[in-house]
């Protein structure tokens, strides 16, 4: 059998079996641990799989030792030990598919011995692409199963002597591929010769990428999953080993860290972790869509505490992720990485701030608007009787005091003392009108404002109403004198004026006030045309000044009750001479009643009577009875009661008076007839001693008599009857009441 030349390249120490390595190891270990460039001398063997066998020879196997074969080529010069995987290039001037060494016309892929992978009919077990240094023999079958020239024995693909399982001269167990510790032709001590992984046409079609070749003919080659670890075909063994952790950089996980803080995820998409960043981006976006747009009460406290936590959570594990992470970004981020971070800080501080002033400016807003509305709320009071308005100043007025005290500093704040001035002002103008009673009521609120409102928002403007509410009441006091309707009385607002500001000069001047309305109206009772009217007012007065302090009106007191009553005479004498006979008899009967001990109360029972016959007969009522009697004679007139029931008896003339008769027990009606003359009724015929009677001393003249029957069984209430008598001197009278049934 032929033997391939020797170009294999030193093998690192840790791939060759006795843990030696080569004596130019040592000279090159500081040398660039990056792959060797590919041996010139080593021709490319096309890609072909792993387990694909070597393509036959077209001569007969040589020997070792047999002419032509070639001779142990010189020591490759040392190189990296390192791994080569894949085909090595082609030196130039080689034909491609020619091996190192191969002379033209050469079959590639014709071993020198060594296989290239697990070659047909390798016995199981055997380590797949193990060269032992010499051939093994087992090449492809041509046509018999094998080569031409080849031994029978040999054809099985196992050289003689060899034991199935492994190369001649490996040992059990070692690796398959790596040389047992010389090439072949190679001495064994000497370890210049070792051949490496990927040198050589051994090395090329048993290592690395797959080459490409001929077809394996079915039923050859190993089944996938036959050799070591990490060998065979693509997606078989174990994955390649993670990257180790890199050395611990503080300053690139702060920056990490500082930029997840940010709120915006950066420090995440530095470090590749998208489903971090993400998360980052959807908390920052709740939170806009919470804050945004900006409101006076803000953003609720478990958000932004959530938000912090989250913030400080995502800093905390972008720190703890890029403390050793490499990342792959150039260098110029790196560094600007860190102070890009410190200035993304201020995203969310300027952010906090931006939303601050949004925030106040909203509030500013909020304010102004509720300081509009208790504008409108004092507009809207205008016109309003102060009591219907006085809820709406009153919420007005808390909405100031808020807007002054709490939010002094506020737009709406500082314009709240411009508000009072105008509130102040609105009230006030009733006083400014001189519509003193309706000022009144206005005018106390704004002074009673301390006791409700802040005195230091206030100031001096509740001291400025004292002169304009006591001249205020003065006025509505005094006019309100004398008018029985008057709304509030007169004693109301004078006595406030006097219990309220008794200093003031308004106070002085009450008492002068009512003495002078007593005057007025006591002449208008005099020469008035409607002393009634005055009565009235005269009656109202009395009532006030009776309401005031005794003190100080005692003497206007009586100087009313001596005007009332002389009012009260007028009245009646004015309602008679006015033909109101009815209301005359009705004002003096009052007047006898409420002054018995006046001078005027006979005189005034007098015109009573006049007025109560008058208004019967109207001709009795021509003049005023006269307040005393004529002298002179009197003549007698008896009176007898001829009837059922007591009887009262009016008389008026140039005197008047009446007198009352006692029932008649055995009296009763006289029948009458429109054919009876009433002159053939004989009245009073009977004994003297069986009538009631009684005696007048009229002096001479026409009297009128008007007869009241009271009401018996056979008689009713209020029955009348007018009669006209002319007394004379000298002459006695007698006249008899009777009753007619009409019948």
């Amino acid at each position: 059998m032929g033997e391939e030349p020797n170009d294999a390249r030193p093998e690192p120490a840790d791939r060759i079996p006795d843990g030696h390595a080569p004596n130019h190891q040592n000279q090159n270990q500081n040398q660039d641990r990056s792959p060797a460039p590919p041996d010139p001398r080593v021709a490319p063997v096309p890609e072909a799989p792993p387990w694909a066998p070597v393509p036959p020879a077209d001569r007969t196997p040589e020997t070792p030792g047999s002419p032509g074969a070639p001779t142990t080529p010189p020591a490759q010069p040392p190189a990296t030990p390192t791994l080569a995987f894949g085909p090595p290039s082609q030196a130039p001037g080689q034909d491609a598919g020619q091996q190192p060494g191969q002379t033209s016309g050469q079959p590639s892929g014709q071993g020198s011995g060594q296989p290239s992978g697990h070659q047909p009919g390798q016995a199981p077990g055997q380590p797949f692409g193990q060269a032992t240094g010499q051939p093994s023999g087992h090449q492809p079958a041509q046509a018999s199963g094998h080569q031409p020239g080849q031994a029978p024995e040999q054809a099985s693909g196992q050289v003689p002597g060899q034991t199935p399982g492994h190369q001649p001269g490996q040992a059990p167990g070692q690796p398959f591929g790596q040389a047992s510790g010389h090439a072949p032709g190679q001495p064994p001590d000497d370890p210049s010769g070792a051949v490496p992984v990927g040198a050589g046409v051994a090395a090329a079609s048993g290592y690395g990428f797959p080459q490409p070749g001929p077809a394996t003919a079915p039923g050859y080659g190993p089944p996938p999953g036959y050799g070591p670890p990490g060998y065979g075909p693509p997606g078989y063994g174990p994955p390649p080993p993670a990257q180790p952790p890199g050395p611990a950089n503080p300053a690139q996980a702060a920056a990490i860290a500082l930029l997840n803080l940010s709120g915006l995820g950066l420090g995440y998409v530095l470090l590749r972790q998208w489903i971090g960043a993400a998360l980052c981006w959807l908390a920052t976006a709740a939170l806009l869509v919470v804050a945004l747009p900006a409101d006076v009460d803000g953003v609720p406290v478990g958000v932004l505490v959530g938000y912090g936590v989250l913030l400080l959570a995502a800093a905390a594990d972008g720190f703890r992720r890029g403390l050793r992470a490499t990342l792959r970004t150039g260098a110029a981020v790196r560094r600007l990485a860190l102070p890009l971070a410190l200035v993304l800080l201020a995203v969310p501080a300027g952010g906090s701030l931006a939303y601050g002033a949004a925030r106040e400016e909203a509030r500013e807003e909020a304010l102004l608007a509720r300081l509009t509305v208790a504008d409108e709320r004092v507009k809207s009071g205008q016109g309003l009787l102060f009591d219907r308005a006085e809820p709406l100043y009153r919420l007005a007025l808390a909405t100031y005091q808020e807007l002054g005290t709490k939010h002094a500093g506020s737009r709406a704040g500082k314009l709240v003392p411009a508000r009072l001035d105008a509130y102040y002002a609105q009230l006030s103008a009733p006083y400014d009108k001189k519509d003193y009673c309706k000022a009144v009521a206005p005018l106390k609120h704004l002074r009673g404002l301390p006791g409700t409102v802040d005195k230091d928002l206030l100031g001096t403007r509740p001291a400025k109403t004292d002169e304009p509410l006591a001249e205020s009441l003065y006025g509505c006091g005094t006019a309100a004198l004398g008018v029985q309707t008057a709304e509030p009385p007169a004693e109301k607002s004078l006595n406030e004026l006097l219990d309220t500001f008794p200093q003031s000069p308004q106070a002085t001047r009450v008492e002068p006030a009512v003495r002078e309305a007593i005057k007025t109206r006591s002449a208008a009772v005099d020469g008035g045309a409607v002393p009634c009217g005055t009565v009235v007012e005269l009656r109202a007065l009395r009532s006030s000044v009776d309401a005031l302090p005794d003190a100080t009106f005692a003497g206007a007191s009586r100087e009313t009750a001596a005007a009332v009553e002389k009012g009260d005479f007028a009245c009646g004498t004015s309602q008679f001479r006015s033909k109101e006979f009815d209301d005359a008899a009705t004002t003096m009967t009052q007047f006898a009643k409420d002054y018995p001990n006046s001078p005027k109360a006979a005189h005034a029972r007098s015109i009573a009577i006049a007025a109560e016959i008058a208004d019967e007969e109207p001709e009795a009522g021509k003049s005023l009875p006269p307040a005393k009697a004529p002298g002179g004679a009197r003549m007698v007139m008896v009176v007898s009661n001829d009837g059922p029931g007591s009887v009262e008896l009016l008389y008026t003339g140039p005197t008047t008076g009446k007198i009352t008769l006692n029932a008649c027990a055995t009296c009763t009606k006289y029948p009458s007839s429109v054919f009876l003359d009433p002159k053939k009724i004989k009245a009073c015929t009977g004994p003297a001693s069986k009538y009631p009677k009684a005696t007048l001393l009229l002096p001479a003249g026409n009297y009128h008599f008007l007869q009241k029957r009271a009401g018996t069984g056979t008689s009713t209430v209020g029955d009348t009857k007018i009669s006209k008598t002319k007394i004379e001197p000298n002459y006695s009278y007698t006249n008899c009441l009777y009753v007619t049934s009409g019948f």
